[in-house]
């Protein structure tokens, strides 16, 4: 396992991280989960990757159990949570959102069910349009100031708003955000490549970037229909589903049916190729993989490999049928 630095950080992390989402608590229960972070971290994975919506909170019980039960030792990894969408069904107002209250609530939660005593990355897991960007720089300073959060910072935020809470931090001596943690794949290329240039040259800004398979389509899985038992056929995921309808949906299927051919046609598995094209960016400090299964987690934990077997001509194809 390489590691790669946060930005301009001093934190390195893994270049392949460990997510929760949609799988701790949900489909994978405490055995299955405890043989995934033993895997990933026999591995050389030091970055869990969480938040207070993953099953209302669940995830994150599940994950702070299975690492105090693994023993691993704190200063060996980092762990993060997200703060935005809250941890119940249909949440009050104070429930959710960046105010100062929730953002605050919200920590000391996530510091429980994760059984730790500080978060290592803390993420605003949306903008919100209800909270002024100003009060949410004060409030994740705070936890900084009292222990609570190392790193701060953001997920799918526009470009504009990142640099909005870069200004409010320096003009009062601040902390601003280090990282952002946005969808980066082979279908999904545009705010990472582009709109985020300026945090990368600027400030120095990391990213912690999820769904490099672009929810399952880059391998092959949804070619011929939603399976019964996948992520876009479970409850709650219907969401999933609309990137498979209408004319674009029909496009997406049909460049990820181009990047399957081609893995196929190099004799490698198209999943860690995948996630092998999104470690050739530089601008990505670490790459957050989901699994259900132990098996899945390894096959993916080949990617690192491939990023230099192949030479740039065959990138540029990859990328040319993703296009």
């Amino acid at each position: 396992m390489q590691y790669r630095r946060l930005g301009s950080s001093g934190l390195h992390l893994s270049e392949l991280s460990f997510g929760a989402w949609v799988t701790f608590g949900g489909s994978v229960g405490r055995g299955e989960a405890r043989e995934l972070i033993a895997a990933a971290w026999d591995a050389g994975i030091n970055f869990f990757d969480n938040a207070e919506t993953y099953a209302n909170g669940e995830a994150e019980r599940v994950m702070g159990d299975v690492i105090a039960d693994l023993r691993l030792p704190r200063d060996g990894y980092c762990v993060s949570s997200k703060v935005f969408f809250g941890a119940v069904d249909k949440p009050r107002p104070t429930q959710k959102g960046l105010s100062r209250k929730h953002v605050h609530d919200a920590c000391h939660a996530a510091l429980k069910r994760l059984r730790v005593d500080y978060l290592d990355l803390y993420f605003c897991h949306r903008p919100d349009p209800d909270a002024p960007i100003a009060e949410t720089v004060f409030a994740m300073d705070a936890l900084i100031r009292q222990g609570k959060v190392l790193y701060w910072g953001t997920s799918e935020w526009p470009a504009d708003a990142i640099l909005d809470a870069h200004a409010i931090a320096r003009a009062h001596g601040l902390q601003p955000p280090t990282m952002e943690q946005p969808q980066y794949n082979l279908l999904h290329r545009e705010r990472v490549e582009r709109e985020y240039t300026p945090l990368y040259r600027q400030y120095g800004m990391g990213t912690t970037t999820w769904s490099p398979l672009a929810s399952g389509l880059l391998t092959g899985k949804y070619s011929a229909g939603v399976p019964a038992d996948s992520r876009m056929a479970r409850e709650g995921y219907t969401w999933l589903q609309r990137n498979l309808q209408g004319d674009e949906g029909a496009r997406r299927l049909e460049r990820a049916r181009r990047f399957v051919s081609i893995a196929r046609e190099l004799g490698v598995d198209p999943a860690p190729l995948a996630i092998a094209w999104c470690l050739r960016n530089q601008d990505v400090s670490t790459v957050i993989l989901g699994a259900s299964r132990v098996e899945q987690l390894q096959q993916n934990l080949v990617a690192p490999q491939l990023v230099s077997r192949f030479d740039p001509d065959i990138w540029r194809q990859i990328e040319a049928a993703t296009a």
